[in-house]
């Protein structure tokens, strides 16, 4: 098997900087696989097809909708990014931290803070290939957030940092405390938390494959700053050190990640059982890790229904000690790799389904943080 990925790894690296990206994705298939035939032509423009992700970042078999020019938001007429009292803002901003630069767009509800008191912040980590304007339209975390009056966070990550733009969650130097991606993201989350006057003991992370992966991490490395964490077709933290083991845990899912720490936030899961990129065992993996952590009491409470595109789903709610609902389990029957209930101005979206954003806001602001997770 080291050999099979030894030599699968130098030829897609071949074939990633002589340009051909989806030849080596139907490389890296086809080796999961054990097959060895001639990789069909790539699917024409516009229709579904593979993404693929190298060794500075990953590869990653991924069916997605290619989105040329993600929406740009709009804002309400007359508002400005230096007005932060009144007027609903999309702000644009970057922020440094040793060595490295992170822009960001950072969503602002309508209402003045200082009417509405210190308002929650959550954290939003996309996917490979994603952006802020295009994770934040296929979500519709915004809207959300509009209602609820919680300000949202979305860095972007860059391309010299990953190739394909992805949060390197797979390597050792970005799954500890006060290095890498983990120590960037929390003094971003800080300085907004400062710069916005919003509620500290009201901050949460979300994200999307390897951004879920990702929030993960930011869970068990700074459970001080985060209040409960949602990961969506993610994985747990310390599911793998290498890009050899990240496509094994990709593929098989992964045992319950320790190497960054116990899983003691309160976390949302969700997964589509049918996800051929990331295996859902890795979301199973995710819920364990808390379930072993914070020993909920006694067994959950189970919850079978359709979404509105008559989806199926099975809830499972683990409940703590003193009555709140400490981890959710949202398995999602027949889905794949897609943020559940979005829309399709943006790509890794299922529209009709469970509405994965409304949930993890409900989850997030039914805890608060007081003395660390």
């Amino acid at each position: 098997m080291k050999q099979l990925f030894h030599d699968m790894l130098g030829e897609a690296t071949r074939l990633t900087r002589t340009g051909n990206l989806l030849e080596a994705t139907e490389l890296i298939q086809r080796t999961l696989r054990g097959e060895s035939a001639p990789a069909p032509a790539p699917a024409p423009h516009g229709k579904t097809a593979a993404t693929s992700h190298r060794e500075e970042g990953w590869i990653v078999d991924a069916e997605a909708r290619f989105i040329d020019d993600a929406p740009e938001l709009a804002v309400p007429a007359g508002s400005s990014q230096a007005d932060t009292c009144s007027d609903e803002q999309w702000l644009r901003g970057s922020y440094s931290h040793g060595g490295r630069q992170l822009a960001y767009r950072l969503y602002v509800p309508p209402g003045s803070a200082l009417e509405a008191g210190p308002r929650p912040l959550v954290l939003m980590l996309h996917g490979c290939t994603q952006g802020p304007e295009d994770f934040a339209a296929g979500t519709r975390m915004n809207e959300q957030a509009r209602r609820a009056g919680v300000l949202v966070l979305y860095p972007e990550q860059t391309q010299h940092a990953n190739s394909q733009k992805c949060w390197n969650w797979f390597k050792a130097q970005h799954q500890q405390r006060g290095r890498g991606e983990p120590a960037l993201l929390a003094g971003l989350t800080r300085q907004m938390v400062a710069d916005h006057g919003a509620d500290a003991s009201r901050v949460y992370v979300a994200g999307l494959s390897a951004g879920g992966a990702m929030a993960d991490i930011l869970g068990r490395t700074y459970p001080e700053l985060f209040a409960a964490v949602g990961v969506h077709s993610g994985l747990p933290a310390g599911a793998a050190s290498n890009l050899p083991s990240a496509l094994e845990a990709m593929r098989r899912g992964a045992a319950s990640g320790s190497a960054s720490g116990p899983s003691v936030c309160p976390v949302i899961v969700f997964h589509g059982d049918a996800d051929t990129t990331v295996h859902h065992d890795n979301g199973a993996a995710v819920v364990n890790a808390a379930r072993s952590a914070q020993s909920p009491q006694g067994a959950p409470r189970v919850i079978q229904g359709h979404a509105p595109n008559r989806q199926r789903f099975t809830r499972s709610a683990y409940v703590a000690a003193d009555g709140s609902t400490a981890i959710e389990h949202w398995q999602l029957h027949g889905a794949g790799h897609a943020w559940s209930g979005g829309s399709s101005e943006g790509s890794y979206t299922t529209p009709g389904g469970i509405d994965a954003s409304a949930e993890m806001l409900r989850f997030f602001l039914s805890h608060k943080r007081a003395h660390g997770c």
